[in-house]
């Protein structure tokens, strides 16, 4: 029998002052989730879907190739992504939202 608490992840709370993610890792800071429908209903926190987009706030090296040399990001801080809905490991900071995801889950740069 498999319970869904083995599945589910809950957010990390931090108290520090930077992350620097490793690797190909993106740090993204999460953009607030819809209050109301698009009809002006207010949705209850348990309704709210978990946002897709975010910011950079903060890009690794790139990774580490067979030759020694890294990897060039292809995002860049300051970039506003879309990321696979799963992804990621989310972060709290304050009373701040992030994701810590790998780019290969970073789906698209929008604007």
């Amino acid at each position: 029998m498999l319970t869904l608490e083995k599945y589910c992840m809950a957010a990390v709370s931090l108290s520090v002052s930077t992350v620097k993610p490793l690797g190909d890792r993106v740090f993204v800071k999460v953009n607030a989730s819809e209050e109301k429908t698009a009809g002006g209903l207010y949705l209850p926190d348990t309704a709210k879907e978990k946002p897709q987009v975010g910011e950079v706030v903060s890009v690794g090296e790139g990774k580490l190739k067979d030759d020694g040399g890294r990897q060039t990001m292809d995002v860049k801080v300051g970039d506003k992504v879309l990321y696979s809905k799963y992804a990621g490991t989310d972060i709290k900071l304050g009373t701040d939202e992030y994701v810590l995801l790998s780019e290969k889950d970073i789906l698209a740069i929008v604007s």
